[in-house]
């Protein structure tokens, strides 16, 4: 039991331990991680050996946990000119000097591979290839394409590879899926802050278009988010939840985006920001699952 001078010591333990897991991104990573395992379902045909899907999600979770890590002590120093960033743990300097936090976000990474390469080459192979997109998609210089779509199909490969052991049409069509989401997904919070992004001296697109115009290709990829859904029904073993499921997800997508070109609001930018998370692609991955495990 704690006395009451230890109180103190308890507390700043407990602050130091909260700010190394923001560095984490905790909600990104455990979306990531979402998928992955969920990917891993599909591949198990919706009952994956039990030891395998454990050592799949804990690769997934780390390697995740430690690629956001990286980002954000490379961006650190754009986040600390933007409003929306500056009071996370790096740039507000709640951790300090940044470098503090490598030890961690190595490790992390190091372990996941390991576990990536004890369940399949290709994991380990798609692993790496997701922790060096995530170090070179840099807010300040680089925008979504490639880096950002490879970082974000390395969770969903590592956990159906880890039971398919080979590509096919189905993770070929779930790639593209997460391959349309992510653009969509980041695009749509920078033009939400779209000043915040100019303060910060980003000018790649989105930032360098006109609202007016930019909203546009959201629009457009909304459509291809909607197609790419139903496409991954006809090349999978998905049954009618899905493809229930997915019509409800990619018109209220669609009609979000076009409700944006219309307004070029940025609360209806952030609107269909917080659609594309958990909304979106959680639940659509979601049904994915169920729809196999109750089959």
């Amino acid at each position: 039991m704690f006395t009451f001078l230890e109180y103190p010591v308890a507390e700043r333990w407990g602050g130091a331990i909260r700010n190394y897991i923001e560095v984490l991104k905790p909600r990104e990573t455990i979306l990531l991680t979402f998928i992955g395992v969920c990917a891993a379902v599909i591949a198990g045909g919706g009952h994956p050996q039990i030891g395998t899907f454990l050592l799949a999600t804990l690769a997934i979770l780390l390697g995740s946990g430690g690629a956001n890590g990286i980002t954000n002590y490379l961006d650190r120093e754009v986040d600390a000119r933007m409003k929306r960033t500056q009071h996370r743990a790096l740039p507000s300097k709640r951790i300090f000097p940044a470098k503090k936090v490598l030890p961690l976000v190595i490790t992390l990474v190091v372990i996941a591979l390991a576990i990536a390469w004890f369940l399949d080459p290709l994991c380990f192979i798609f692993g790496l290839l997701g922790v060096i997109a995530a170090a070179t998609w840099r807010k300040r210089i680089t925008c979504v394409f490639p880096q950002g779509t490879i970082a974000g199909c390395a969770p969903v490969l590592i956990g159906y590879l880890a039971f398919s052991h080979q590509l096919d049409m189905t993770i070929l069509f779930l790639c593209i899926l997460i391959g349309v989401w992510i653009p969509l997904h980041v695009w749509s919070v920078m033009i939400a802050n779209r000043e915040d992004y100019l303060g910060a001296g980003i000018t790649y697109f989105p930032i360098s278009w006109e609202v007016k115009d930019a909203v546009k290709v959201l629009l457009g990829l909304s459509v291809l988010l909607y197609g790419s859904s139903i496409a991954l029904y006809y090349f999978s073993d998905l049954g009618l939840p899905y493809l229930v499921v997915a019509n409800i997800l990619g018109i209220s997508m669609v009609f979000a985006t076009a409700r944006l070109v219309l307004t070029g609001a940025s609360h209806d930018a952030w609107r269909v920001y917080k659609l594309t998370a958990f909304p979106y692609l959680g639940i659509l991955f979601l049904t994915m699952s169920l729809d196999l495990w109750l089959s």
